[in-house]
Protein backbone atom coordinates (compact mmCIF):
# COMPACT_ATOMS: atom_id res chain seq x y z
CA UNK A 1 0.00 0.00 0.00
CA UNK A 2 1.14 3.53 -0.74
CA UNK A 3 1.01 6.36 1.72
CA UNK A 4 -0.68 9.18 -0.15
CA UNK A 5 -1.59 12.41 1.52
CA UNK A 6 -4.80 14.02 0.47
CA UNK A 7 -4.73 17.79 0.46
CA UNK A 8 -7.75 20.03 0.40
CA UNK A 9 -8.17 22.13 -2.73
CA UNK A 10 -6.76 25.61 -2.29
CA UNK A 11 -9.35 28.30 -2.82
CA UNK A 12 -7.91 31.32 -4.59
CA UNK A 13 -9.56 34.70 -4.74
CA UNK A 14 -10.46 35.92 -8.20
CA UNK A 15 -8.16 38.59 -9.62
CA UNK A 16 -9.41 42.12 -9.03
CA UNK A 17 -10.27 44.18 -12.08
CA UNK A 18 -7.96 47.04 -13.01
CA UNK A 19 -8.77 50.01 -15.21
CA UNK A 20 -6.89 53.03 -16.50
CA UNK A 21 -8.61 56.39 -16.74
CA UNK A 22 -8.45 60.16 -16.40
CA UNK A 23 -9.30 62.03 -13.20
CA UNK A 24 -12.26 64.35 -13.79
CA UNK A 25 -12.67 65.77 -10.27
CA UNK A 26 -10.74 65.66 -7.01
CA UNK A 27 -12.71 68.11 -4.88
CA UNK A 28 -14.02 65.57 -2.38
CA UNK A 29 -12.06 64.36 0.63
CA UNK A 30 -10.26 61.08 -0.16
CA UNK A 31 -12.41 60.55 -3.27
CA UNK A 32 -11.75 61.17 -6.94
CA UNK A 33 -13.96 60.74 -9.99
CA UNK A 34 -12.27 58.81 -12.81
CA UNK A 35 -13.55 58.51 -16.38
CA UNK A 36 -12.65 55.22 -18.06
CA UNK A 37 -12.95 54.92 -21.82
CA UNK A 38 -13.58 51.63 -23.66
CA UNK A 39 -13.72 50.97 -27.38
CA UNK A 40 -16.41 48.46 -28.36
CA UNK A 41 -18.17 47.56 -31.61
CA UNK A 42 -21.69 48.90 -32.01
CA UNK A 43 -24.15 45.98 -31.66
CA UNK A 44 -25.98 46.65 -34.94
CA UNK A 45 -23.60 48.61 -37.18
CA UNK A 46 -20.28 47.06 -35.98
CA UNK A 47 -18.49 50.43 -36.03
CA UNK A 48 -16.00 50.89 -33.18
CA UNK A 49 -17.43 53.45 -30.76
CA UNK A 50 -15.97 54.93 -27.58
CA UNK A 51 -17.90 54.34 -24.36
CA UNK A 52 -17.18 56.36 -21.19
CA UNK A 53 -18.00 55.43 -17.61
CA UNK A 54 -17.37 57.32 -14.36
CA UNK A 55 -16.03 55.57 -11.28
CA UNK A 56 -15.79 56.94 -7.75
CA UNK A 57 -12.33 55.99 -6.46
CA UNK A 58 -10.86 56.02 -2.95
CA UNK A 59 -7.70 58.16 -2.81
CA UNK A 60 -6.37 57.84 0.75
CA UNK A 61 -3.62 60.48 0.46
CA UNK A 62 -5.52 62.84 -1.88
CA UNK A 63 -2.57 62.84 -4.27
CA UNK A 64 -4.37 62.67 -7.65
CA UNK A 65 -5.50 65.89 -9.30
CA UNK A 66 -7.84 66.63 -12.19
CA UNK A 67 -6.30 65.69 -15.53
CA UNK A 68 -4.02 62.95 -14.15
CA UNK A 69 -3.90 59.50 -15.77
CA UNK A 70 -4.39 56.85 -13.04
CA UNK A 71 -4.58 53.10 -12.50
CA UNK A 72 -7.49 51.93 -10.33
CA UNK A 73 -8.40 48.53 -8.85
CA UNK A 74 -11.68 47.02 -7.74
CA UNK A 75 -12.13 46.67 -3.97
CA UNK A 76 -14.81 46.01 -1.38
CA UNK A 77 -17.61 48.59 -1.09
CA UNK A 78 -16.28 51.60 0.83
CA UNK A 79 -19.42 53.75 0.62
CA UNK A 80 -22.62 54.01 -1.38
CA UNK A 81 -20.77 54.67 -4.65
CA UNK A 82 -17.08 53.88 -4.00
CA UNK A 83 -16.00 50.39 -5.07
CA UNK A 84 -12.55 51.23 -6.51
CA UNK A 85 -9.20 52.26 -5.03
CA UNK A 86 -6.29 54.22 -6.47
CA UNK A 87 -3.26 52.03 -7.28
CA UNK A 88 -0.91 54.52 -8.89
CA UNK A 89 -0.67 57.76 -10.83
CA UNK A 90 0.63 57.01 -14.32
CA UNK A 91 1.02 60.56 -15.61
CA UNK A 92 0.59 64.02 -14.01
Amino acid sequence: MSTETITAPVETKPARKERTGEVLASKMQKTIVVRVERRVPHPKFKKIVRIHKKFYVHDEKSEAKAGDRVLIRETRPLSKLKRWELVSIIKH
